[in-house]
């Protein structure tokens, strides 16, 4: 039987071992406390709840990744010149890449190829 927790839906067993991989930390700023499981390729369209397609986010970056932006990033975009639009479109754009970059990163390392599409 299958079950869940109120971390993306995974069983606890794959929330522990997607953080014990992350070493207990956001995998892009390396806060310790917050920590949430991301799908990198959601699940709505086809992300597997499975290590390769799950990282470790603090609240913050899971809100930035999402696009919902706090405080300093809109301020900063919009000093140069940029929408708050384009502001939460550059910071999605950033931290997607970073998510990807992470893991692919972490499975090269160990000679395995990263395909997070298949369950």
């Amino acid at each position: 039987m299958r079950r869940n927790t109120m971390n993306a839906n995974t069983t606890n067993t794959l929330r522990k071992e997607v953080y014990r991989r992350d070493g207990y930390r956001c995998a892009i700023c390396d806060a310790t406390e917050g920590l949430q499981l991301h799908h990198i390729k959601p699940r709505g369209k086809g992300g597997a709840d499975h290590p390769m397609n799950l990282i470790t986010l603090c609240w913050r970056c899971h809100a930035a990744v999402h696009g919902s932006i706090m405080g300093d990033e809109y301020a900063a975009g919009c000093e140069k010149g940029m929408t708050p639009e384009e502001v939460r479109r550059e910071i999605m754009y950033y931290m997607e890449l970073e998510t990807v970059k992470y893991v692919a990163d972490y499975y090269a390392e160990r000679g395995e190829v990263w395909y997070p599409w298949d369950g």
